[in-house]
């Protein structure tokens, strides 16, 4: 199957939809296509402005990549559709991977000298096909406290700041960029700095005066839900486990920056720098976007009083998974990251035939998240195996900091399709694998074998940690794990 303009703007009508109900669990766009016609439903005026500049957008990145056609996106949860994905390890891995330790020309990576002009090479070619380039000026932030409040957070008192970003846009003043940012530390660590992580929690905010008492925000379930195998087993919630420990958690509100869709990359952050206009090819997309978010988040940090600047981590899942990991790489002030279910565009490899592939990342709903670039290695007559890079590669950057890998698990009961699968976490052990050889060049270790390990298993010998738990779309069973292992790596530090 091959995308056209017609089955593209089908796509995207869906894709609009879907992100307006919040779906949080991958779901082939062409699946609410059909939904939709036998309801007799069609999309708002909204919805369809939205699907129309997204598509007009991508048309035009794909003409200046000259790719006629792109291969079609997989099905994530229909085994009777043809296009359904492959969920077949005999079939999963058809190409061979670049090597991590070998220059352009050919030569090998044997220092720590060597490695440091590799990374470079490296990262210079994720910049410029797969993530795109930071511009060379991006207006400045700046923070302002606007409310401190002492309040209980699932029983625990803690100190709660929220602040906003504000980003000069005195240069082009038709686009107005807030980010809104909330600071949660444990009111008992008062007068000391404690460890924080970005995505670790939500706080929401007060009711307004006069509104009735609430239930709280909903939790988002997966598809297949309430299927037990699916989200797993109870547990605390992120928030509640990090001020149990005396660490805090911060949380950005991503789409604020730069909207999750092709239609907004002429505003955010993306569009104030280039003025409104349509961006190059090399430009950075959404998730690097989001990353630099984190790292202005970060600026702040380092400034409260209550917060430790060394012991700083960030934390993402799915596709807050794939910008997590970008953040990681971009800024080295970060000790630590927890990369969760984050697939395709994320931990998991590009030459991998599993789950989420490339195709869906060139799709109409998700072609903004990466550079424009990129969008020739989805074209048809292409393979992904021209791409000069692949995931192990970017997870190598992060060398000599830490990083925790985590996933879930392929769920074939009825209603429950894919699990985990989807992001592939045997993929993203393989990366990791593949990666770890950096850590060496700094006198650490990475992940001590290339053997996936058995499923609930924590590896975290080294700097390198996975687990693989059996669930779904879902990052709640892995974060007590991650915990540990970032208390650990945090005691490392002098």
């Amino acid at each position: 199957m091959k995308i056209t303009t017609k089955f593209a703007a089908a796509l995207l009508l869906t894709a609009a939809t879907a992100a307006a109900a919040q779906i949080v669990t991958p779901v082939n766009p062409g699946d609410g296509v059909a939904r939709q016609a036998a309801s007799g439903r069609g999309p708002t005026p909204e919805q369809k402005a939205l699907s129309d500049a997204t598509l007009n957008e991508l048309m035009r990145e794909m003409k200046l990549a000259g790719v006629n056609q792109l291969r079609a996106p997989m099905n994530a949860t229909r085994p009777d559709l043809p296009y359904f994905t492959n969920y077949d390890e005999k079939k999963a891995n058809p190409y061979p991977l670049p090597d991590l330790l070998a220059f352009k020309n050919g030569k090998s990576v044997k220092t720590k000298a060597d490695w440091i002009k590799r990374r470079a090479e490296i990262k210079a070619m994720f910049d410029e096909y797969v993530y795109g380039k930071y511009p060379a000026h991006i207006p400045k932030v700046t923070w302002s406290v606007d409310t401190t409040e002492n309040v209980a957070f699932e029983g625990i008192p803690v100190v709660v700041k929220r602040l906003t970003g504000h980003v000069d846009n005195s240069s082009y003043p038709a686009i107005t960029v807030p980010i809104s940012m909330t600071v949660v530390t444990p009111a008992s660590a008062k007068g000391k700095r404690v460890p924080v992580i970005i995505g670790g929690g939500n706080i929401p905010p007060p009711p307004a005066p006069g509104a009735a008492a609430g239930r709280g925000a909903p939790v988002l379930a997966g598809r297949g839900a309430p299927n037990p195998r699916v989200m797993g087993p109870p547990v605390d919630s992120s928030g509640k486990q990090l001020l149990d420990k005396g660490w805090g958690f911060v949380s950005v509100n991503a789409n604020q920056i730069q909207p999750d869709n092709g239609a907004g990359l002429t505003g955010g952050i993306i569009g104030l720098v280039n003025k409104g206009q349509p961006r190059k090819m090399d430009d950075w997309g959404v998730l690097r976007a989001w990353a630099w978010a984190q790292s202005r988040a970060m600026d702040y940090l380092v400034t409260d009083k209550d917060v430790d600047p060394k012991k700083v981590g960030v934390m993402g899942h799915s596709r807050g998974g794939k910008g997590a990991l970008i953040a990681l790489v971009d800024d080295p002030r970060f000790a630590i990251g927890f990369i969760s279910s984050s697939g395709a565009g994320g931990a998991n490899l590009y030459r991998r035939n599993y789950g989420e592939l490339p195709s869906n990342l060139c799709a109409p709903n998700e072609f903004h998240w990466m550079a424009g670039n990129f969008l020739k290695y989805c074209g048809v007559g292409h393979t992904i195996d021209e791409l000069p890079v692949d995931a192990h590669e970017f997870i190598a950057l992060v060398a000599p900091r830490a990083i925790f890998i985590g996933g879930g698990d392929l769920n074939m009961e009825p209603g429950a399709i894919p699990g985990d699968a989807w992001q592939d976490a045997k993929g993203m052990f393989m990366a990791a694998a593949a990666a770890s050889p950096a850590w060496t060049f700094y006198g650490k270790k990475g992940l001590p074998s290339a053997n996936l390990p058995p499923m609930e298993t924590l590896v975290d010998s080294g700097d390198v940690a996975f687990r693989q738990h059996p669930y779904g779309h879902t990052p709640n069973p892995n974060w007590s794990y991650f915990i540990q292992f970032a208390e650990k790596e945090f005691a490392k530090q002098k």
